[in-house]
């Protein structure tokens, strides 16, 4: 990791040099900034592998901050550092694109873990090419392109991955454990509920195919092929009353 750049965003100085300790005692470059605006010229000039993001900053928020290096199809990998421990606010920060939310106090230690498995996940190599086509879906996996219905669709990095690894065996129920072991990792700490927000995200953007991502109560989801629904029956007719010939 001694080539792999942090950038720690935050205006507690304290803070920032306890993210630094722990994660160049583990090999990496750190850089920090205490604004938005410093972030973002920072990520301009020279983007870093990875960032580690406060909300409450002085000038730019954290939100705003995720959703910019998000534009325009930005990827690198985002930990949310925030005191905020209500899930509204870890929900919106996925919801904008972050890979991973820690809260405050944290541990170092496991902020490194973090750091880390996120890495691992964001480098991973990519799966052979191959077009996987259903109703109305088709995927890319080497270009990472999804088009529904002949249109081309954007995914977010993990919405991206979790379609792929549904549509690789529809009709198959994954459990919420096994989902978070494919697309997240071995080694994710975060909510189990990323799931769910991300599955959200998915149902509104493939939603002009045949294809639907069905929950299964209290195990996970499948993906499914819907039919087509049979027409009615035409209706049936009477015979005529016709005199009989004599």
């Amino acid at each position: 990791m001694a080539n792999t750049t942090v950038l720690v965003v935050d205006d507690e100085r304290n803070i920032t040099q306890l993210a630094r300790m722990y994660l160049t005692a583990d090999g990496f470059r750190v850089e920090t900034a205490a604004t938005g605006a410093d972030a973002l010229r920072h990520a301009h000039a020279s983007p870093p592998d990875l960032v580690v993001l406060d909300l409450m900053l002085p000038d730019i928020d954290g939100w705003e901050v995720c959703r910019r290096l998000r534009s325009n199809g930005g990827d690198i990998p985002i930990i949310i550092l925030s005191a905020r421990t209500d899930d509204v606010d870890k929900i919106v920060g996925l919801e904008l694109g972050a890979d991973d939310y820690v809260t405050k106090p944290f541990n170092p230690r496991e902020l490194v873990a973090r750091v880390r498995a996120v890495l691992r996940r964001s480098q991973a190599e990519k799966r052979p090419a191959r077009v996987i086509e259903l109703d109305g879906l088709r995927i890319n996996t080497e270009g990472r392109d999804v088009w529904v219905s002949g249109h081309a669709v954007e995914l977010r990095p993990k919405e991206y991955d979790l379609l792929v690894t549904l549509a690789h065996s529809p009709g198959v129920v994954f459990d919420r454990d096994r989902l978070l072991h494919l697309v997240w990792g071995y080694d994710y700490l975060g909510d189990s509920r990323t799931i769910d927000v991300h599955v959200a995200g998915l149902r509104e953007k493939i939603a002009g195919c045949a294809v639907r991502i069905q929950t299964v109560w209290s195990v996970g989801y499948k993906l499914v092929v819907e039919e087509p629904s049979d027409p009615p029956p035409p209706a049936e007719t009477s015979p005529r009353n016709t005199p009989a010939r004599g």
